[in-house]
């Protein structure tokens, strides 16, 4: 599955310079085994805050044997205390291939939302399995669906804790509702609130409903008393939602 990268947003001077920072000891270390370096997920969308979110960056290799890991071990700047904290993630351009069709929604993502900052963009050219695509979405959001449910028997009776629920849910749902509308061949929008608004109006669930977590953890400022009844709003549009998916085929 070929897709065209999205990159939303330039992240600012001071991340591209700390993560340039970050990078060159770490390239230092891999010597002849470099092959790039990308930054991906959130630093590339809007509203990213380098005091509440971290910078990921995926380096690839052409091996990483235990002699390669630790140098890597030892070049690795410490970022405890640094304005900009990296997460870096590790990889062979084998790992990716044989690792395709078993996280076909995490590689999607970062192929459509990557920056390049060294190397070759061997990303960009990635052919992410439709089928394999489809089923880790049906596996996660039936999981997802099932952990939110005991969640809501156990604290029915506290809205708090099923409020913190919710405002998990919000980020983990996000990659699974665009992950869904490209399988349906569908335009991705910018704005999470409008990939949750899309979604539930392609497979015909009540958008309000479906927004409940986002609005929970983006808006706020909802009465404890009106968190279990959007709580239950949302679990029934999850329903609705994974019989859709259910009936969802793909070639």
């Amino acid at each position: 599955m070929n897709t065209t990268r999205e990159l939303r947003v330039r992240p600012s001077q001071e991340i591209l310079g700390a993560t340039r920072a970050w990078l060159e000891p770490v390239r230092n270390a891999l010597g002849p085994h470099f092959v790039a370096a990308y930054l991906t997920g959130s630093v590339l969308t809007e509203g990213f805050e380098t005091r509440k979110s971290r910078v990921n960056i995926l380096v690839l290799s052409r091996e990483l044997s235990a002699d390669v890991l630790d140098r890597l071990a030892r070049s690795i700047p410490a970022s405890k205390k640094a304005t900009v904290r990296i997460e870096p993630l590790f990889m062979t351009e084998r790992n990716i291939e044989m690792s395709l069709d078993s996280f076909p929604i995490e590689w999607l993502e970062i192929q459509e939302r990557h920056m390049l900052l060294e190397g070759d963009d061997l990303v960009g050219r990635l052919d992410v399995p439709r089928g394999a695509l489809r089923l880790q979405c049906e596996h996660e959001i039936r999981g997802k669906h099932v952990r939110l449910r005991q969640a809501y028997l156990q604290h029915h009776n506290d809205p708090e804790v099923l409020r913190e629920v919710l405002i998990e849910a919000a980020s983990g749902f996000a990659a699974l509702f665009r992950t869904l509308l490209r399988m349906r061949e569908e335009p991705v929008p910018a704005s999470a609130a409008h990939v949750v608004e899309r979604t539930a109006e392609v497979f015909g669930l009540d958008p309000q409903g479906l927004l409940g977590p986002h609005l929970v953890r983006y808006a706020g400022g909802q009465p404890a008393a009106q968190i279990p009844g959007i709580y239950r709003t949302f679990l029934a549009q999850l329903d609705r939602l994974v019989f859709a998916i259910d009936q969802l085929r793909t070639a």
